[in-house]
């Protein structure tokens, strides 16, 4: 899915949402995220988490996507859905509206109360058949193992903290949050920047680290479902880069740490079915050169390699990648290079597909 709040003060309305509707059905992706304003006032006494707001028709909307192979989540205030346990009626009612899962957000504490509210939410939810993704969460503990209805939690400083989000703070969480369990991060930023450049302005808002750097994150971080932070009219901009993200699953068959050093960098590669994929981060502050083995592959199979690696100046311009396309097999060996802040990604498709 992809996020509203990241182009900043933009209206929820029904033109807005049908076009972030008709990119999620353009690119596969089985989601789309009805962020806040959808029910009008939040975090009040008065929020009715039942009601749309007059510019919003969920019920609608939610057909409109469902013509499309597409499927809503709901953005909730914590507050709003805890009040009086309002979250059971609406779980029937979304349930009957078409829409396939909430987004809770905002509960900002652990302590008991929280966490059977948790239980009870994911509860709720799976007797309603819908998922469930805790934004302003702490880290996984196991529930998700007792309800696999619920796919990710947030529990981390992910890319929404924008200027205070930096690869040199981020390459830690492969080895520290991501062991616990999925992790809502929301990447995809299609504006990149280093870090002595960055200017957090909206709405044209940006992400410290480099263009492969991005994308390599949808590979070495683990999420049930991935929501993507940017805005339509980036993702059509940028179509090889989003049709990259857009085949990136998020389950997988196999998954292997190809090379890491804690804190510095960390290579990772995961199979799903046949085809392989490879996210390489660089959280340094100098470019890390490495000499990879393709052993990962099947032996029996040969591969085509799409990559996207920084380009040569990257290290001052973040949005400049190149992308290469080859032949790969098990017994090859690769150089790869990635600047400051830097990444690599690549996607490896057996040729019998």
């Amino acid at each position: 899915s992809s996020d509203l709040w990241w182009s900043g003060e933009v209206k929820m309305d029904m033109p807005t949402a049908k076009e972030y509707i008709d990119l999620a059905a353009a690119q596969g992706w089985p989601y789309m995220l009805v962020d806040w304003q959808w029910y009008g006032k939040f975090n009040l006494p008065e929020a009715d988490i039942t009601e749309c707001a007059p510019q919003m028709d969920i019920p609608a909307l939610a057909r409109y996507a469902k013509e499309r192979g597409v499927k809503l989540w709901l953005w909730l205030y914590s507050s709003d859905a805890t009040r009086n346990d309002a979250f059971r009626d609406a779980f029937a009612l979304y349930a009957k509206w078409g829409v396939a899962g909430v987004k809770i957000d905002f509960m900002d504490h652990g302590d008991q109360w929280m966490t059977n509210f948790y239980k009870r939410v994911v509860q709720e939810a799976a007797r309603h058949h819908l998922v469930v993704d805790f934004h302003g969460a702490f880290p996984p503990a196991g529930l998700e193992h007792e309800y696999p209805n619920l796919l990710s939690y947030e529990g981390v400083r992910g890319m929404e903290y924008m200027g205070g989000c930096v690869p040199e703070n981020t390459i830690w969480q492969p080895f520290m949050r991501n062991t616990l369990g999925a992790m809502d991060y929301t990447p995809g930023a299609m504006l990149s920047m280093q870090p002595e450049l960055y200017r957090a302005e909206r709405p044209n808002a940006a992400s410290i680290g480099t263009r492969a750097y991005q994308l390599a994150l949808f590979v070495v971080f683990e999420s049930g479902v991935q929501m993507l932070a940017d805005n339509p009219t980036l993702y059509r901009q940028n179509d090889d880069c989003t049709r990259f993200i857009a085949s990136v699953p998020v389950t997988w068959d196999e998954t292997r740490i190809v090379a890491a050093e804690a804190g510095k960098y960390i290579v990772t590669a995961k199979r799903k079915g046949d085809t392989w994929f490879v996210g390489a981060i660089n959280g340094q502050q100098q470019a890390q050169q490495l000499h990879l083995s393709l052993s990962f592959l099947d032996g029996t199979q040969s591969y085509e390699m799409k990559a996207f690696a920084d380009g040569v100046n990257a290290n001052y311009q973040a949005m400049h990648y190149t992308t290469e396309t080859r032949p790969a097999k098990a017994g090859d060996e690769i150089d790869i290079r990635m600047e400051r802040n830097g990444g690599w990604a690549a996607r490896f498709t057996s040729k019998q597909e």
